[in-house]
Parts: C-alpha cells; structure tokens; sequence
C-alpha cells in the first residue's frame, strides 16, 4: 500500500527511522513562468456570450410593462396567441391565462410592447373582440380567420396602472370624437345597444348603454353622439323614441313618417331643437335629458298656465282615454287630465266624470282682437275671465260633447262649440273646478232617433201587412203566369202568319228588282228604243216650235193676214 505521497507505506518508515541527509538534496531553481495565450477555440462562446448579452438588454429595454386583465370568461383567449390590439396596430401579447383563487373569474397576464407603455394608465379599458352579427350592423368578421383578440382604448389618466378589470360587451364609441349624454325614460322600449340616433334623418349616434336607476322605476340610456354633431345638442334638445311608423290622416291626406328602415326594425332615437327653444351654447357631457314617446310630444310647446274644468256626462265614456284632444271651435285648447266616476248622493246616481285641462295660450296664439294678437290683451284679470266665459256658456250656448276621432280606433275627444238651441244653463263659478255645460254626442243622438224608428216598426201592423203582401204576390203570380200562356199562345200562332207575310214581301221585292232592272235596260241604256223615240220626239217639237214663233212673228208684222191673207201674195198675183 502507498501512502498519500504515493511512497510506499515500508519505505516511508525506514525514511522516518533515519535521519535525513540534507547535505545530498538537489538545489532548487528558480524558473520563470511561462505566459499562457488563450485558446482560438474560445473567441467563438465569447462572441456567441457577447451577442446573447446584448440581445438580452436589447430585450429587456423593449419590453414593456406586464398587466394582468380580469374577465368573466377567457372565450378564444390562448396563451402565446392572443394578441393586444389598439387601432389595429399590435401592443401586447397574452402570456399566461389562469383562474383566479375563487374559481370565479378569469387571469389574463399580457406583455405590453415598450411603445405603449404610457397607454397603461388607471381608466384604460380591455375586451374580447369576437365576430358579432345583429340587426343594427356586423362587427369583428377579421376575427373569422385571425382568431379573438383584445381591443383596447386607452384612457385619460394619468397614473399608470397595471391591473385591470375587462368589459363584457366593447364600448359603442371605441376610438370616435364626441360626447355621452344620458336620457331618463320610463322604459327601454325596443332599443339595445348600437341603437342608431337620428339628427334629421341623418345617423350621428348611437346608444351605448343602458341600466335601471336606483330606485328601480325608470331607465337610464347612455347615448353617444359622434363629433361634430354633437355640437347641435342644446340644453334645450328633445330627444324621442323613433322606433316604427307614425302615420297621420288629415286634409292633405295620408301622411307616414319614419326615420330609417334599420330604426324601423331594430329601434332608434331622433332629436331635434324646438322652435321655440333659444340658441345657445352646446350641452355638457353627460347631460340629462327626457326621453318622449313621440315626435309630436317632445317638440310640443309647454304651457304656463292651465286651468281645470270638470265634465259630467250621461252616456258612456269607452274610447276616451287621458291625453285625448279638448277642441274649442276645432282648434286644440287642452286634453284631458282624467276620466272616472262620481256618486251622486243626492241624487243616488253615479254618472261619468271628465277633468280637462286648458291651455289658454294655444288659442291667444291664433285669436286676435281688434286686429291685435289676444296674448297682448289683459286677459289676466279673474273678472273679465269669468264674465267671458258665462257669456259665452249662458248666452252664445257653449257645450261640451264628445266625439269621434278614428271610425277604425273608436277614439273620442272633447269638443266645444257653439249650441243656440241647448237648455239654458247657470254657471256656477264658486265651484273648484268649474264645471261646464255637456249635450248628448251625435251618436247617442242617433241611438236614439235609431230606437225611436224601431219603436214605430214594432207598433206597425206587420202580421196583417204581411198577409196582404203575400196575396199581392199570389194574385202577381197568377198575372205572369197567364202573361207567360199569352205569349206562348201568340208564339204558336203568330209566328207562322208572320213568316209567310215576310216570303211574300220577299217575293214582292224580288219582283220590283226585276221592274227596275227592266225599266233601266229599256229608258236608261244608250241605244234603248225608248230614248231614241225621246229624241225624234224632241225634235219634232223643236220644229213645232220654230214654226209656231215664225208665225207669231207674222201675226205681230200683219196682224190683218189672218183674215186677208198676205199682202205679197195680193200684190204678186195682180
């Protein structure tokens, strides 16, 4: 065995034994180191580690923040795929996507590029772009064949933030320039988000959102109007519910009104500024405003001062609803506040009830006195209001009476007019409200002069009238029938007697044919005997002629030689 030296363990022993001879060690030398070079094989991993080096810092400059993003699901989200986009410009890239510790939601780890760094800042927001295909338009079809991505919008803080929570839905006005408003209505309607708004039939919005108010009774709509048409919503806009056809019928005719066939089937807003709404500077963001019905409701005037009246009517009360139409002399004055019952103690009668509501300015608008508008007439005074009105109810005969407004609906309003002829009547104007003066409707009316006709045909005879007709018409039967015999009876014998007369005036014409056929080969033919007979006869009256008109010419000359004769023959002779 050899010991650690590599001496073996015997000799170590004897060495130890005895002592050392130092006179007989070698000298040492001194020997100067020899310079090492390094190796050409090793300038190769040195450059490899230099560039690796360099990539990384290149790397770690260039990379930007990792941001974790919450959402509800992690629909087409992959790991290594899903991509970060904003304007469709890349900016990030999912790393990692896991659950949270609840098993609820879901972790989406990002890493953003260096350039859009500072997007990440507190009020930035994420979702999942996914194809999407509805009534109001088609999104996200680039998604087909690139896969789901994440949309961004950047925000406007300016605190940088790391974390955040993603949307469910994309926000309606990603990336536009404009401004959001809020409109309180009573429900949502057909409306939905991407909704279209209307400014003059022209899109320049839509809705963006919507949700219940705290306390549960109405709807708020969060709207977006894109720029630069945000600018024409005033304080004083109204906006109203566009979604369907409205249809009017009136002197001109028939008359249909809708914003655009997408509103008419997926919904829509429209607004406007009233007429009568001053100019002024554009509304704020997130202004509140009230959303109506209808066009004609949102862009009717308001009117300051309303006076109540009540109606009691004695007929029924089906197609009068609240809203319907008060008329004085056809033109609009109010509309209806309410319609029940009321009971009667004193008389033990419940009987219809009808509160109207009376804008006198409608009518200051269109009435003039003396030339002049009545709005700049004292109209105010109490006194002078309520001696017009008993004037006009006590001596010119005012009356309400309702009437029909649609034949196809049934509607009824109210309408007030002039009836010289109705009972007199006392206004009492102590009473709160006033009550006026009502006359029957023309269709009860006509109910009744209807009822009083059947009233008559029920007292009428009509056992005994239908007897006499019924042996009216026997005894007519009876008179056809022997008409019916005569006109056989004349078939069987006339018509033979009649069709020999019309061979025997056949024969007759046949035969005058012939005459006059005769008569013209005989008179009317050049060489017919007849005419030259005509012309030898002709001359010889000529002759007859000449001879005659020499002799009177004689006559005249020697009117004495019808009795001595002519005088050259006398003379000639002697």
């Amino acid at each position: 065995m050899r010991g650690s030296s590599g001496i073996p363990r015997a000799a170590w022993k004897s060495l130890m034994a005895e002592p050392p001879d130092l006179g007989n060690l070698p000298q040492a030398t001194v020997v100067p180191p020899k310079r090492t070079r390094i190796s050409v094989i090793w300038i190769i991993p040195i450059l490899a580690a230099l560039v690796a080096v360099g990539i990384a810092v290149q790397r770690i400059r260039s990379v930007g923040p990792t941001i974790t993003i919450v959402f509800a699901a992690a629909e087409g989200i992959e790991a290594g795929k899903t991509l970060i986009k904003y304007k469709d410009v890349n900016i990030g890239r999912v790393t990692k996507v896991e659950l949270t510790d609840d098993y609820v939601l879901v972790l989406v780890t990002a890493q953003i590029a260096k350039h859009a760094a500072g997007l990440m800042v507190q009020d930035a927001k994420f979702w999942v772009v996914r194809p999407t295909i509805s009534l109001s338009g088609v999104s996200g079809l680039s998604t087909l064949l690139s896969g789901n991505y994440i949309g961004f919008e950047p925000g406007k803080s300016q605190e940088s933030e790391v974390t955040f929570v993603g949307l469910d839905a994309p926000p309606v006005a990603a990336g536009q320039q404009g401004r959001q408003f809020v409109l309180n209505a009573s429900d949502l309607g057909s409306l939905e988000v991407g909704s279209p708004i209307y400014y003059r039939r022209l899109q320049v919005g839509q809705v963006a959102g919507y949700d219940l108010t705290a306390d549960g009774t109405a709807v708020q709509i969060k709207i977006f109007i894109n720029a630069p048409y945000d600018k024409y919503v005033l304080p004083g806009t109204r906006f109203w519910v566009a979604s369907g056809i409205d249809v009017s019928l009136n002197a001109d005719g028939v008359n249909v009104h809708t914003e655009s066939l997408v509103a008419l089937l997926v919904g829509g807003l429209a607004f406007d500024l009233p007429p009568f709404e001053p100019t002024a500077q554009p509304a704020a963001a997130n202004t509140v405003f009230t959303l109506y019905g209808d066009r004609a409701t949102a862009m009717k005037a308001p009117d300051p001062i309303a006076r109540h009246y009540v109606l009691h009517f004695d007929e029924p009360l089906r197609g009068l609803s609240v809203g319907a139409p008060v008329t004085l002399l056809g033109l609009p004055a109010g509309e209806v506040s309410s319609v029940g019952l009321e009971l009667d103690e004193a008389k033990a009668n419940i009987r219809p009830r009808v509160l109207i509501t009376f804008y006198p300015e409608r009518l200051m608008a269109v009435t003039d006195v003396k030339g002049k508008p009545l709005g700049s007439v004292e109209v105010k005074d109490a006194n002078r209001r309520s001696a017009l009105l008993r004037r006009l109810v006590e001596q010119r005969g005012l009356r309400a009476q309702l009437k029909s407004g649609s034949l196809l609906t049934g509607q009824l309003y109210v309408a007030f007019d002039y009836y010289p002829r109705a009972p007199k009547v006392k206004l009492d104007l102590s009473a709160e409200p006033v009550e006026l003066p009502v006359v029957p409707s023309t269709l009860v009316e006509l109910e009744a002069k209807l009822g009083g006709i059947l009233d008559k045909i029920d007292k009428m005879p009509l056992d005994a009238i239908g007897n006499d007709l019924k042996k009216d018409l026997e005894s007519l039967d009876q008179t056809l029938a022997s008409a019916k015999k005569l006109m056989n009876d004349a078939d069987a014998q006339l018509v033979p007697q009649f069709k020999t007369a019309l061979e025997d005036l056949h024969s007759t014409l046949a035969a005058v044919e012939r005459a006059m056929t005769s008569a013209n080969a005989s008179l009317l033919n050049s060489d017919a005997p007849a005419q030259q007979d005509l012309r030898d006869a002709l001359q010889e009256f000529a002759r007859a002629a000449r001879a005659l008109r020499v002799l009177a010419d004689e006559l005249e000359r020697q009117p004495s030689s019808v009795i001595r004769g002519k005088i050259e023959s006398m003379s000639g002779g002697k």
